[in-house]
Protein backbone atom coordinates (compact mmCIF):
# COMPACT_ATOMS: atom_id res chain seq x y z
CA UNK A 1 0.00 0.00 0.00
CA UNK A 2 3.21 2.28 0.51
CA UNK A 3 3.45 2.50 -3.12
CA UNK A 4 0.71 5.13 -3.66
CA UNK A 5 2.72 7.10 -1.58
CA UNK A 6 6.60 8.44 -2.34
CA UNK A 7 6.31 10.12 0.88
CA UNK A 8 5.13 8.71 4.39
CA UNK A 9 5.49 10.52 7.97
CA UNK A 10 7.00 8.39 10.22
CA UNK A 11 4.99 9.29 13.22
CA UNK A 12 1.57 10.95 13.37
CA UNK A 13 0.49 12.57 16.53
CA UNK A 14 -2.90 13.34 16.43
CA UNK A 15 -5.19 15.82 18.55
CA UNK A 16 -8.71 14.13 18.31
CA UNK A 17 -11.14 17.45 18.68
CA UNK A 18 -14.82 17.75 18.01
CA UNK A 19 -16.22 14.54 19.81
CA UNK A 20 -18.44 16.32 22.44
CA UNK A 21 -19.81 18.77 19.57
CA UNK A 22 -20.19 15.64 17.04
CA UNK A 23 -22.59 14.04 20.19
CA UNK A 24 -24.32 17.24 20.74
CA UNK A 25 -25.38 17.93 17.37
CA UNK A 26 -26.80 14.57 17.02
CA UNK A 27 -28.74 15.11 20.49
CA UNK A 28 -26.37 12.64 22.30
CA UNK A 29 -24.43 13.25 25.43
CA UNK A 30 -20.95 14.03 25.17
CA UNK A 31 -19.88 10.88 26.28
CA UNK A 32 -21.44 9.12 23.43
CA UNK A 33 -18.83 11.37 20.97
CA UNK A 34 -15.83 9.94 23.07
CA UNK A 35 -17.45 6.29 22.45
CA UNK A 36 -17.67 7.13 18.74
CA UNK A 37 -14.28 8.52 19.05
CA UNK A 38 -12.90 5.19 20.17
CA UNK A 39 -14.07 3.68 17.10
CA UNK A 40 -12.08 6.28 15.08
CA UNK A 41 -8.81 5.29 16.98
CA UNK A 42 -9.69 1.54 15.61
CA UNK A 43 -10.14 2.76 12.33
CA UNK A 44 -6.55 4.95 12.35
CA UNK A 45 -4.57 1.93 13.92
CA UNK A 46 -5.75 -0.02 11.10
CA UNK A 47 -4.54 2.68 8.59
CA UNK A 48 -1.37 3.01 10.19
CA UNK A 49 -0.83 -0.97 10.07
CA UNK A 50 -1.85 -0.79 6.11
CA UNK A 51 0.31 1.90 5.40
CA UNK A 52 3.08 1.46 6.92
CA UNK A 53 3.50 4.35 9.54
CA UNK A 54 5.81 3.22 12.35
CA UNK A 55 4.37 5.47 14.83
CA UNK A 56 1.17 7.41 16.13
CA UNK A 57 0.54 9.16 19.12
CA UNK A 58 -3.32 10.03 20.50
CA UNK A 59 -3.77 12.95 22.82
CA UNK A 60 -6.31 10.76 24.51
CA UNK A 61 -6.24 13.25 27.99
CA UNK A 62 -4.85 16.60 29.19
CA UNK A 63 -3.66 18.21 32.00
CA UNK A 64 -6.34 20.75 31.56
CA UNK A 65 -8.93 17.76 31.07
CA UNK A 66 -9.32 17.41 34.43
CA UNK A 67 -11.54 21.02 34.32
CA UNK A 68 -14.32 18.95 32.93
CA UNK A 69 -17.25 17.49 34.75
CA UNK A 70 -16.76 14.02 36.82
CA UNK A 71 -19.10 12.03 34.85
CA UNK A 72 -17.41 12.90 31.50
CA UNK A 73 -14.01 12.00 33.11
CA UNK A 74 -15.37 9.24 34.26
CA UNK A 75 -17.02 7.92 30.76
CA UNK A 76 -13.13 8.90 29.78
CA UNK A 77 -11.67 6.76 32.27
CA UNK A 78 -14.20 3.88 31.74
CA UNK A 79 -13.52 4.03 27.85
CA UNK A 80 -9.92 3.70 28.39
CA UNK A 81 -10.12 0.42 30.81
CA UNK A 82 -12.51 -1.09 28.30
CA UNK A 83 -10.82 -0.26 24.51
CA UNK A 84 -7.19 -1.62 26.73
CA UNK A 85 -8.69 -4.68 28.54
CA UNK A 86 -11.05 -6.03 25.30
CA UNK A 87 -8.79 -5.30 22.93
CA UNK A 88 -5.95 -7.70 24.75
CA UNK A 89 -6.00 -10.30 21.48
CA UNK A 90 -6.00 -7.50 19.12
CA UNK A 91 -2.75 -5.39 20.21
CA UNK A 92 -1.07 -8.67 20.45
CA UNK A 93 -1.77 -10.48 17.39
CA UNK A 94 -1.73 -7.62 15.25
CA UNK A 95 1.78 -6.88 16.96
CA UNK A 96 1.16 -3.24 17.94
CA UNK A 97 2.98 -2.17 20.98
CA UNK A 98 1.66 -0.11 23.45
CA UNK A 99 2.68 3.03 25.45
CA UNK A 100 1.52 6.07 26.99
CA UNK A 101 3.07 9.74 27.75
CA UNK A 102 1.99 11.76 31.26
CA UNK A 103 1.56 11.48 34.44
CA UNK A 104 -1.06 8.81 35.27
CA UNK A 105 -0.72 7.91 38.69
CA UNK A 106 -3.73 10.44 39.48
CA UNK A 107 -5.58 7.68 37.93
CA UNK A 108 -7.83 4.63 38.78
CA UNK A 109 -5.64 1.59 40.24
CA UNK A 110 -7.74 -0.50 37.83
CA UNK A 111 -6.81 1.75 34.92
CA UNK A 112 -3.47 1.87 35.71
CA UNK A 113 -2.87 -1.66 35.34
CA UNK A 114 -4.54 -2.97 32.69
CA UNK A 115 -2.55 0.24 31.15
CA UNK A 116 0.63 -1.15 32.26
CA UNK A 117 -0.08 -4.77 31.97
CA UNK A 118 -0.64 -4.46 27.94
CA UNK A 119 2.26 -2.37 27.77
CA UNK A 120 4.44 -5.21 29.13
CA UNK A 121 2.79 -7.69 26.91
CA UNK A 122 3.55 -5.22 23.76
CA UNK A 123 7.32 -4.01 24.85
CA UNK A 124 8.78 -5.75 22.00
CA UNK A 125 6.85 -4.97 19.06
CA UNK A 126 7.82 -2.60 16.79
CA UNK A 127 5.73 -3.36 13.81
CA UNK A 128 3.28 0.11 15.07
CA UNK A 129 3.71 1.97 18.23
CA UNK A 130 0.80 3.46 19.73
CA UNK A 131 1.21 6.16 22.38
CA UNK A 132 -1.20 7.60 24.42
CA UNK A 133 -0.84 10.96 25.79
CA UNK A 134 -2.53 10.60 29.23
CA UNK A 135 -2.79 13.48 31.79
CA UNK A 136 -0.46 15.10 29.51
CA UNK A 137 0.34 18.68 28.83
CA UNK A 138 3.67 19.96 26.56
CA UNK A 139 3.95 22.77 29.51
CA UNK A 140 4.27 20.27 32.06
CA UNK A 141 6.63 17.74 30.65
CA UNK A 142 8.76 20.87 30.05
CA UNK A 143 9.16 21.90 33.47
CA UNK A 144 9.20 18.29 34.44
CA UNK A 145 12.43 18.16 32.00
CA UNK A 146 14.07 20.88 34.08
CA UNK A 147 13.54 19.82 37.11
CA UNK A 148 14.60 16.17 36.52
CA UNK A 149 17.51 18.00 35.30
CA UNK A 150 18.02 20.21 38.19
CA UNK A 151 18.01 17.31 40.59
CA UNK A 152 20.86 15.93 38.22
CA UNK A 153 22.99 18.72 38.77
CA UNK A 154 23.70 18.49 34.90
CA UNK A 155 25.37 22.04 33.84
CA UNK A 156 25.94 21.17 30.26
CA UNK A 157 22.57 21.07 28.88
CA UNK A 158 21.93 20.96 25.24
CA UNK A 159 19.12 19.34 22.68
CA UNK A 160 20.17 15.87 23.08
CA UNK A 161 20.58 15.60 27.31
CA UNK A 162 16.91 17.66 27.63
CA UNK A 163 15.39 15.33 24.95
CA UNK A 164 16.25 12.52 27.10
CA UNK A 165 14.12 14.00 30.05
CA UNK A 166 11.40 14.03 28.16
CA UNK A 167 8.16 11.19 28.26
CA UNK A 168 9.25 10.90 24.33
CA UNK A 169 12.51 10.35 25.26
CA UNK A 170 12.29 7.22 23.00
CA UNK A 171 9.94 8.16 20.67
CA UNK A 172 10.59 10.07 17.00
CA UNK A 173 9.46 13.78 17.00
CA UNK A 174 6.60 13.37 15.07
CA UNK A 175 6.81 14.45 11.33
CA UNK A 176 2.71 15.19 11.11
CA UNK A 177 0.30 16.63 13.61
CA UNK A 178 -3.56 16.29 12.49
CA UNK A 179 -6.49 17.98 14.70
CA UNK A 180 -9.74 17.36 13.74
CA UNK A 181 -12.57 19.75 13.89
CA UNK A 182 -11.57 22.60 11.98
CA UNK A 183 -9.60 24.26 15.10
CA UNK A 184 -6.05 25.03 14.45
CA UNK A 185 -4.19 25.34 17.86
CA UNK A 186 -1.77 22.54 19.61
CA UNK A 187 -3.67 22.91 22.39
CA UNK A 188 -0.43 22.17 24.73
CA UNK A 189 0.16 19.05 23.19
CA UNK A 190 3.87 18.01 22.43
CA UNK A 191 5.36 21.94 22.56
CA UNK A 192 9.17 20.69 21.88
CA UNK A 193 8.68 17.51 20.21
CA UNK A 194 6.86 19.78 17.42
CA UNK A 195 9.35 22.39 16.12
CA UNK A 196 9.77 20.79 12.59
CA UNK A 197 6.03 18.86 12.41
CA UNK A 198 3.46 19.57 9.47
CA UNK A 199 -0.14 20.67 10.46
CA UNK A 200 -2.95 19.41 9.21
CA UNK A 201 -6.56 21.07 10.39
CA UNK A 202 -9.44 18.48 8.89
CA UNK A 203 -12.70 20.16 9.11
CA UNK A 204 -14.18 16.86 10.24
CA UNK A 205 -14.96 16.03 14.38
CA UNK A 206 -12.94 13.22 15.18
CA UNK A 207 -15.45 10.69 15.90
CA UNK A 208 -16.42 10.63 12.07
CA UNK A 209 -13.00 10.38 10.80
CA UNK A 210 -12.31 7.15 8.38
CA UNK A 211 -9.82 5.82 6.34
CA UNK A 212 -10.60 8.13 3.47
CA UNK A 213 -9.75 10.91 5.61
CA UNK A 214 -6.56 9.52 6.95
CA UNK A 215 -5.59 9.00 3.69
CA UNK A 216 -6.20 12.41 2.23
CA UNK A 217 -3.99 13.52 5.10
CA UNK A 218 -1.35 11.25 3.90
CA UNK A 219 -1.48 13.01 0.37
CA UNK A 220 -1.51 16.42 2.09
CA UNK A 221 1.95 15.63 3.82
CA UNK A 222 3.20 14.13 0.94
CA UNK A 223 2.81 18.07 -1.00
CA UNK A 224 4.77 19.22 1.66
CA UNK A 225 8.48 20.22 1.26
CA UNK A 226 9.95 19.90 4.26
CA UNK A 227 13.21 22.27 4.79
CA UNK A 228 14.05 22.64 8.05
CA UNK A 229 15.05 26.48 7.87
CA UNK A 230 16.94 25.62 4.90
CA UNK A 231 16.11 26.97 0.94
Amino acid sequence: MTKLFKKLPNHIAIIMDGNGRWATRRGMPRNYGHREGVNAIERTIDACLKYNIKYCTFFAFSTENWKRNKEEIDGIFELLREYISKNDNIFLDKQVKLKHIGIIEPFPDDLKSCLMDMEKKTEKFDKLTITFALNYGGRDEIVRAVNQLLKSKETDINEKSFSLCLDTQDLPDPDFVIRTSGEQRVSNFMLYQMAYSEFYFPKICWPSFNEKHFVKALKMFEKRKRRYGGV
